[in-house]
């Protein structure tokens, strides 16, 4: 079965762009389009589409609350979001919202088509370290911004530390390498963390290390 996917943008000329590059791929199909986030979330509804490529700056809804109230609608949609900036409040917005992540709008067509396929899989595609760059910004201009720590007590002393490596952008064979482990200790200590959490993906768990306070602006 081919991926279906739901192109949101606010311009005519992007959904057709996008729709001529995705269509070249016979393992993607695009089933249908909106031109704002109202109309993104009833499309999704309706169509239940792996993965939804939406725009954040759109008029009537945008792609931020777009992404929550489908998130929110158990439609089993996965949110990638395309953004013409790599430091856009917006985008990590989208993030906290449950998307899996983030590409430019200027991204290559084949990464593109690797990060469909990716997020399709249940895999986050956007580099921790990006979201690393926005939280640092973000948190340093405001710093009440944040979660109460207190919901990291689940974790063992371990955990904590494989989260700090987690938010530092760091893959498991780094981290492997920095806490003398083994990859598949380490794979395994990364799904704990994110079972006990009720995280996503890797990137939720960089955007809740900064939140509670685990890891700092410019330390990790």
């Amino acid at each position: 079965m081919p991926i279906t996917v739901l192109v949101v943008d606010d311009q005519e000329l992007m959904r057709a762009g996008l729709r001529m590059v995705l269509g070249a791929h016979p393992d993607i199909e695009v089933v249908g389009e909106a031109d704002n986030g109202a109309n993104a979330i009833a499309r999704a509804r309706e169509l239940r589409p792996d993965v939804v490529l939406m725009d954040v700056r759109m008029p009537v809804t945008d792609g931020v609350t777009a992404t929550a109230r489908i998130i929110e609608s158990g439609c089993g949609s996965r949110v990638l979001v395309m953004t013409t900036f790599d430091l856009d409040e917006h985008a990590l917005g989208a993030l906290r919202a449950g998307a899996s992540g983030f590409l430019l709008k200027d991204t290559p067509p084949e990464d593109l088509i690797s990060a469909i396929r990716s997020v399709a899989a249940g895999d986050a595609v956007v580099s921790p370290k990006v979201t690393k760059r926005l939280l640092d910004r973000l948190i340093a201009e405001d710093p009440a911004a944040g979660r109460d720590p207190g919901v990291l007590e689940v974790l063992t002393a371990r955990e904590r530390e494989v989260l700090e490596h987690i938010a530092a952008g760091r893959s498991n064979a780094e981290i492997a390498g920095e806490l003398f482990l083994s990859e598949a200790t380490v794979k395994t200590h990364v799904g704990r963390v994110l079972t006990k959490l009720g995280l996503r993906d890797r990137v939720q768990a960089v955007v809740l290390a900064y939140e509670t306070g685990l890891v700092r602006p410019g330390s990790a």
